[in-house]
């Protein structure tokens, strides 16, 4: 097996991952002993579940957003003679939305083989399944906690969506997605496009794009919890 850093999607969920991940995906990560993982517990549960895989006699080592970046500079030891590595985010793809980006810019620094797998992306499914405009879209991640700053960000967003055409996405915590909800038809144009997408590639899945004026007749949906993430977009043409 080739020696690179394999960056391993996982599933958004409790979803059998034979629905979202190719069997390559699977020889490969046979394959490795060596594992960087935002969270070991959830790593080593998800490759209990892959036939053949060597959870027990396997290597981990933890990079969280609480990891001290400098400590992570001989974690690509491993690969540096010759082994192959797995990087392992929480949900979906590595290194996007991830701590994990930091050792992949460590390894193209080193000139190291980064070999990225194919798997879910909720930002991705997400566009897909919006109806938004997905060739020009942006991620903003996690918006601010404070209201009137949260308010304030939500208008510029929505001002870039109107100006570039953009879609923009952003991420929240599934405990504060009322006060997000919330925020937003405060904040926002009655008819601007708004879709929330949670639960995606689970039994539970919620995708839905609507006015900001729909919306706030309808109210908050009924969203799939706990989920790992809610996921919200803007597009600025109504009916689009």
């Amino acid at each position: 097996m080739e020696a690179a850093l394999y960056l391993i999607p996982v599933t958004l969920g409790d979803t059998e991952y034979s629905r979202v991940l190719p069997e390559y995906n699977l020889s490969v990560i046979r394959g490795i002993r060596f594992f960087i993982a935002e969270n070991i517990k959830s790593a080593k549960r998800f490759l209990a579940k892959i036939e053949g895989s060597h959870v027990d006699d396997a290597e981990y080592v933890e990079l969280s957003e609480h990891t001290d970046t400098k400590q992570i500079h001989d974690y690509l030891k491993p690969l540096e003679r010759g082994e192959p590595m797995g990087l392992l985010s929480e949900a979906g793809c590595p290194a996007v939305a991830d701590p994990g980006a930091d050792i992949v810019a460590i390894a193209q620094k080193k000139n190291l083989r980064v070999v990225p797998l194919v798997g879910p992306s909720s930002m991705i499914m997400a566009v897909m399944a919006s109806g938004l405009c997905g060739q020009s879209f942006a991620f903003n991640g996690y918006l601010p906690v404070k209201p009137a700053e949260r308010a304030e960000k939500l208008r510029q967003l929505e001002a870039r969506a109107r100006k570039e055409r953009q879609t923009q996405l952003f991420i929240e915590t599934p405990y504060r997605n009322a006060q997000m909800f919330d925020s937003i038809l405060r904040a926002c144009s009655p008819d601007t496009m708004l879709c929330v997408a949670a639960g995606i590639t689970t039994e539970l899945e919620y995708i839905k794009t609507k006015a900001v004026a729909q919306w706030k007749k309808e109210g908050l949906p009924v969203l799939p919890s706990p989920i790992p993430y809610c996921r919200g977009k803007f597009h600025p043409y109504p009916g689009s």
